[in-house]
């Protein structure tokens, strides 16, 4: 499994993690990934898999990075740092490696939100702090009121079909050194489908270089998005066979010119 760097902070961790949005696996299945090499984990407390995760990492916790999120309905000071321990408490962890923020909430005061975040730094039970669904102003605003430390991540919707952030956000991350994690990177399973492929123009071309490089049309899709420097996918697999066909996304590369067929295509 090829490893990137979050952000700027020296950690290493796999360009394929193991999402849990609408997870519907068990602990064994996740188990199964990180012994793969795919030591990322990502959850939230609003999608109620904490517990599934935090039974998957145990006896191996030093071995995974754990990412998850506090809601946007809790973005007070107290709400978050109340959040936050009930997330530890799930995880069955003392430290959680990347803390997020869910969506931007305009009702919270986002100064207030970034001093519980980076108090939970200061105390130890965080280790760096991410956003999620957060457009360039926002994240400029959040960072603003981060005096100590910085916003290493973005997690936002990336994919084949879905390639809006390459408008702005991927470039602005890219350049200050900001990791996105980019999550539905199958588009709900819609770019591994074969059934689908004799409808688009785009999707034969998928199917082509999935054919070319005997991997499946979903590892072809996964790699392309890890073939952006700072971009890591984090795809849900509720099976241990697409589990282990997400892992073998990655420890090679399309060549320059299927990513540019790609690019074209879609």
């Amino acid at each position: 499994m090829e490893l990137k760097e979050v952000g700027t902070t020296g950690a290493m961790i796999s360009e394929i993690g193991l999402g849990t949005w609408r997870y519907k696996g068990n602990a064994e299945t996740l188990r199964a990934g990180i012994e793969l090499g795919a030591a990322l984990i990502d959850t939230a407390e609003g999608y109620y898999t904490e517990d599934v995760v935090g039974e998957a990492i145990k006896g191996i916790r030093d071995k995974v990075f754990i990412a998850t999120k506090v809601s946007g309905r809790h973005l007070g000071y107290d709400d978050v740092l109340q959040s936050a321990e009930e997330s530890l408490y799930k995880l069955d962890t003392d430290y959680i490696d990347l803390y997020q923020i869910h969506w931007p909430n305009p009702s919270y005061p986002i100064r207030a939100t970034m001093r519980a975040m980076g108090e939970l730094v200061d105390r130890g039970l965080v280790k760096f702090i991410g956003v999620s669904n957060f457009d360039i102003d926002e994240m400029e605003e959040a960072q603003s009121f981060l005096n100590n430390y910085q916003i290493v991540s973005n997690q936002v919707c990336y994919n084949l079909n879905d390639r809006s952030i390459e408008r702005d956000l991927l470039p602005y991350c890219e350049e200050r050194g900001i990791t996105i994690f980019a999550y539905t990177p199958l588009d709900d399973g819609n770019l591994a489908k074969k059934e689908r492929f004799i409808k688009s123009n785009r999707m034969k071309t998928l199917d082509e270089i999935s054919q070319e490089t005997g991997k499946t049309t979903g590892q072809v899709a996964l790699n392309w998005c890890t073939s952006k420097k700072n971009v890591i996918a984090i795809p849900k697999s509720n099976s241990l066979e697409r589990t282990v066909e997400n892992c073998g996304a990655s420890g090679w590369r399309l060549s320059p010119e299927q990513i540019r067929r790609l690019n074209d295509a879609f």
